[in-house]
């Protein structure tokens, strides 16, 4: 019997190159891996629905869930998390010395609707007392002019928004002191080619994202992985399939870094990284699956509608496809 034809877009993980060499085989499902980077995954996927499984930002799934006949539906498999403490920049010029400072100033996002801001948004919000529309946002091309939002926008009055001038980009308007602060998943060029005008809000910032753990016990995820809706109804048991593959490819690497006999990755002080990361996030730090993740997925859907993305909270389950919310037993 045929397997079914299945292309999957996602960028080059530890966590999934399994799929993507072969070594772990999704359940009836011949599938055809492509190694993409994940703006280019979004974009192609969100605009177009190239693909019949992608990675997908958090957010911009979630805002699709709003639209008429939403294209998407996801697994509870999350190729990428990310503490974005670190992800916060600010010009030395505007003078922000604490995330306080951060109230009324000039704050630069390559999309408002991305996953990394939606988090940055929200921890400076619970944390620190930012609220998200005390800023004002100009949005546009990191390092490349012209780059606009995936998904169209109606957001409350409340947030304002700027586009950036044309030819200009928000890596230099920074480090310029046309701009105070950028939140951006990548760190903006301008923080190496010019470091004594660019820096990080938290220099520390492993530190504040270790006390943030302990306190919030939030591992930020940033992706999801979703099937289109097409596929999905035809043949409702691919959603089942890829999950469990997904969850076979990342139990290889678990299995690779308890390693002691020769190191896997070339970290020369591996072994005590995976301790410490055991100690203090225990054996499974990355988990899959929609119940050990519900408290992060609830944050999350919080902020994201506090922050004018979605019309109504939605609930954590109303994600994923449903045969993937919970699995048999033996």
């Amino acid at each position: 019997m045929s397997k079914l034809r299945i292309t999957l877009a996602c960028w080059d993980y530890d966590r999934t190159r399994a799929l993507a060499d072969g070594r772990v085989a999704a359940d009836g499902i011949d599938l055809n891996y492509l190694n993409l980077p994940v703006e280019e995954t979004f974009f192609r996927m969100l605009r177009n629905r190239e693909f019949e499984a992608a990675e997908m930002s958090l957010s911009s799934y979630t805002v699709s869930l709003g639209r008429d006949n939403p294209p998407f539906i996801a697994i509870p498999v999350f190729p990428s998390r990310f503490f974005r403490h670190s992800c916060i920049f600010v010009s030395t010029r505007s003078g922000i010395r604490e995330p306080r400072d951060l109230v009324g100033k000039r704050m630069g996002v390559p999309e408002y609707q991305m996953t990394a801001p939606v988090w940055i948004r929200g921890i400076l919000q619970d944390e620190y007392g930012v609220a998200p529309a005390s800023v004002e946002y100009h949005s546009g091309g990191q390092e490349e002019p012209g780059r606009e939002e995936k998904l169209k926008l109606e957001l409350p009055p409340q947030f304002r928004m700027r586009t950036l001038p044309p030819g200009r980009t928000l890596s230099g308007m920074l480090a310029d002191g046309e701009l105070d602060a950028l939140q951006s998943a990548r760190a903006p060029s301008a923080l190496h080619t010019r470091p004594r005008d660019v820096q990080r809000l938290f220099e520390n910032y492993a530190e504040v994202e270790r006390a943030y753990f302990r306190k919030t016990r939030i591992f930020p995820i940033m992706h999801t992985v979703v099937i289109r809706r097409d596929v999905y109804a035809a043949n409702p048991w691919v959603a089942q399939s890829l999950y469990k593959a997904f969850v076979q490819a990342q139990r290889l690497v678990y299995d690779s870094l308890d390693q002691t006999a020769a190191l896997s990755h070339m970290l020369p002080w591996l072994v005590a990284q995976v301790e410490e990361l055991k100690s203090e996030m225990g054996d499974d730090w990355w988990p899959y699956g929609f119940a050990p993740n519900r408290h992060v997925l609830d944050t999350f859907l919080r902020y994201h509608h506090e922050q004018g993305l979605s019309q109504r909270r939605l609930q954590a389950d109303e994600l994923f496809a449903p045969e993937t919310l919970e699995s048999f037993k033996i």
